[in-house]
């Protein structure tokens, strides 16, 4: 069972990096599902697929269903810095900046390192207070 799980997962990852969309995201919820039930999944693996399926969410601007994934991912496996990154992005990209700051400093706080989240924490910043500014 666990060996076809990772196979699956390769499988997912594959069809991910050729922006084959539909069918990875087959995949993700197939090993995600097999995952759960089996409960023998690699909190890292599990934490991937959400996080990747929910990227693909996040491209076909499903901005719900992708925050529900990325939550889903942390939930997994809390030291996994991305989908608090990309939980971030959705808040910042609905004007919800406290939320979006909260991320992207955890983001930030397991990586110091990533460069887009500094970026983004900072963004976030500008542009809440610019929000503050005109009275919003």
């Amino acid at each position: 069972m666990e060996e076809d799980n990772s196979q699956i997962l390769e499988h997912a990852h594959s069809e991910f990096k050729r922006q084959n969309y539909k069918e990875a995201e087959e995949l993700y919820t197939e090993f995600i599902s097999s995952c759960l039930q089996s409960r023998k999944c690699e909190a890292s693996n599990l934490a991937t697929a959400y996080n990747n399926r929910g990227q693909i969410k996040y491209l076909r601007v499903d901005f719900h269903e992708a925050v529900e994934d990325y939550t889903s991912a942390i939930q997994t496996d809390s030291r996994f810095e991305t989908p608090f990154y990309n939980r971030g992005l959705i808040h910042y990209r609905l004007g919800i900046f406290d939320d979006a700051k909260s991320d992207f400093q955890q983001a930030l706080k397991l990586n110091p390192n990533f460069e887009d989240a500094k970026v983004s924490l900072q963004q976030t910043l500008l542009d809440q207070q610019h929000k503050i500014n005109r009275g919003y």
